[in-house]
């Protein structure tokens, strides 16, 4: 974790939400300057910022609304940096919490320098990666619905259907299952809900391709060189990374990608791992999936999950497999080469 530390006149620590802003201006010696409650509005921000443009940093926690006011300080050479929620702690401790006491807080870490820093996504491809995360919700809902049309074949006593419900022949095979209306109505509504789906996301994963292209053109065709990475795997990878150029070494990419646990110690006893759900969860979900189609019809690297099986469980070899394709793809994109599959074998 980083942490922001440099000087500055005033600071501006603002809680942040969807309809209100409440903001806290201290200047170099700790002293409060502004401590108000405004509208959620670039007008009422500029009125209260304005006469400190240009001697200021403003700090506020990532959350869902924190787009805005980013763009608002680039379009108005605003100093702007975001903390990173989990690293917070000292605003969401002490016996009173707040809005007034958040704000003063954040703008006391961004003076004292412990304000922890999370990544300020790039404008022009934040609303992609937004709608990528967004199919990723609706990929998930529709394997809900199609698990519940075989489990209510086997509510039932009726034998699996054995197809797989994303072609729409298999759909239409079910339509007339049930001799009762009710229960073929229910099944019916989650074919229908199924098909809708995916008429949609087949055209929003044209767009995000067709959109990329511009964005990651070599990197996309870069990643697709790895067996078992498709279009979606890619797409997610790249999105989620941003610039790859970001990440000052492997390690610190493995570990926002969650490929690797974090020891916890102290006094020279080990208490176990720490940290697990700190980091990039689409890059973890991402790379595990990498692993798993990776091997797929790949008998050299079965081979080689079976030789690291004989010195770890499954699930560990696994994980160990996934780590070991997050670092190939950090110097894939970092040296723009291809998959190169002799040369990871050996490592």
């Amino acid at each position: 974790m980083q942490f922001y530390t440099k000087n500055h006149p005033y600071y501006c620590g603002i809680d942040l939400h969807a309809r209100s802003l409440y903001v806290c201006i201290i200047n170099h010696d700790g002293e409060i300057c502004i401590h108000q409650e405004i509208k959620a509005s670039p007008e009422h921000l500029m009125r209260i910022l304005e006469p400190y443009i240009g001697n200021i940093i403003v700090g506020v926690e990532c959350m869902h609304c924190w787009y805005w006011v980013a763009d608002w300080c680039e379009d108005n050479a605003v100093d702007f940096i975001l903390g990173h929620a989990l690293y917070m702690k000292a605003i969401h401790g002490g016996k009173a919490k707040t809005d007034k006491i958040d704000s003063f807080k954040i703008a006391k870490l961004l003076r004292g320098g412990t304000f922890p820093i999370a990544y300020h996504y790039p404008k022009s491809m934040r609303a992609t990666r937004d709608l990528l995360r967004r199919r990723m919700k609706i990929i998930r809902h529709g394997a809900m619905l199609k698990a519940h049309v075989s489990n209510t074949l086997s509510q039932y006593n009726l034998p699996a259907h054995g197809t797989n419900l994303r072609y729409s022949q298999a759909r239409d095979a079910l339509r007339e299952t049930f001799d009762d209306k009710y229960v073929q109505a229910n099944i019916n509504l989650d074919l229908n809900l199924v098909e809708h789906y995916d008429k949609e996301l087949r055209q929003i994963e044209k767009q995000v391709e067709n959109h990329a292209i511009k964005h990651f053109y070599r990197e996309y065709h870069l990643l697709k060189s790895i067996k078992g990475v498709g279009k979606i795997l890619a797409l997610t990878i790249l999105y989620e990374i941003g610039d790859i150029q970001r990440f000052d070494s492997v390690q610190k990419f493995a570990s926002y990608s969650r490929l690797v646990k974090c020891k916890a110690e102290s006094a020279g006893k080990i208490y176990g791992t720490s940290g697990a759900k700190i980091g990039n969860a689409h890059l973890k979900w991402a790379f595990s999936e990498a692993c798993v189609l990776y091997l797929r019809g790949n008998d050299d690297a079965q081979r080689y999950l079976a030789k690291l099986q004989r010195r770890m469980p499954k699930s560990k070899a696994l994980s160990v497999l996934a780590h070991k394709l997050g670092r190939c793809v950090y110097f894939m994109l970092r040296n723009k080469t291809l998959f190169n599959e002799d040369q990871f074998m050996k490592r």
